[in-house]
């Protein structure tokens, strides 16, 4: 199986790259809404 999945990385890349590149943008926004969450909700966050 594995010898038949590297012959597909080549031949058909757009079959990894793009969940690739979603997968990155959606843990990205993640993190985003992460932090956006952290700075209105931490209220010591700028008492020092």
């Amino acid at each position: 199986m594995l010898q038949d999945a590297k012959s597909w990385l080549v031949t058909a890349w757009w079959m990894w790259i793009t969940p690739g590149v979603l997968i990155s943008l959606i843990v990205l926004a993640f993190n985003f809404v992460g932090d956006g969450l952290r700075d209105a909700l931490d209220p010591m966050l700028y008492r020092r």
